[in-house]
């Protein structure tokens, strides 16, 4: 299967927060994609899988008569199918750094390599907005996930309690979380690394990749 990745849109909105909800389902507070959206600091990224066609549901025309009376415009058109999203990667970058705010993917669709397209396509955009570094916190469970970090060179470099809050129906629990960071990502060593981790894995699933965009 040849999943790909490109730019999130508002559009996206829906999508991605649904895989927010069966990512993170205790996690709190949620997160506000909308608001990010329109940050200039935030930059959101989606895997989607074209073998699924998403058809859009027509906009709801409350009042109908009420608006045709006063001569206001129909709703906006249907916008054009799409596929569906499967996973998504959110980082800020500020003074040098990339920051890994949330990466996700669909329950149905993990274990297929889709997390690691993601990181790549991340690591690469951070490149290409010349951050120095790429840093994230990640559960200290969750062992796999910092398996995938340490192979694209991020090393442990501290810890922050209780970061995690988890709110569930026996209330709230809280997890440490790894700080992890990378060395110089514009160094030529490191670029070269990323490059052919991304042959090897983008040779396995042969995704197409969007061209992401460059400030």
């Amino acid at each position: 299967m040849s999943y790909y990745v490109r730019p999130m849109t508002p559009d996206d909105l829906p999508e991605v927060t649904e895989i927010d909800r069966e990512a993170f389902p205790t996690q709190w507070p949620p997160a506000d994609y909308q608001y990010d959206l329109k940050n200039r600091l935030a930059h959101y990224t989606v895997a989607c899988d074209p073998a699924v066609v998403i058809t859009p549901r027509p906009p709801e025309d409350r009042g109908g008569w009420l608006r045709r009376l006063l001569g206001r415009p129909a709703p906006e058109p249907l916008t054009e199918p799409k596929h569906l999203i499967v996973g998504f990667v959110g980082f800020w970058v500020m003074a040098g750094e990339a920051h890994i705010t949330s990466i996700a993917v669909r329950t149905k669709y993990r274990r297929r390599g889709i997390g690691e397209l993601l990181l790549i396509a991340a690591i690469e955009q951070s490149m290409a907005f010349n951050a120095d570094v790429v840093t994230l916190e990640v559960r200290v469970s969750n062992t796999g996930a910092q398996a995938l970090y340490v192979k694209y060179g991020f090393n442990q470099v501290g810890v922050r309690k209780g970061y995690y809050l988890d709110r569930g129906p026996t209330g709230d629990t809280r997890e440490d979380a790894m700080i992890m960071t990378t060395a110089n990502i514009q160094s030529a060593g490191f670029q070269e690394q990323v490059r052919r981790l991304k042959e090897a894995h983008t040779g396995r699933w042969t995704p197409a990749w969007a061209k992401l965009p460059v400030p």
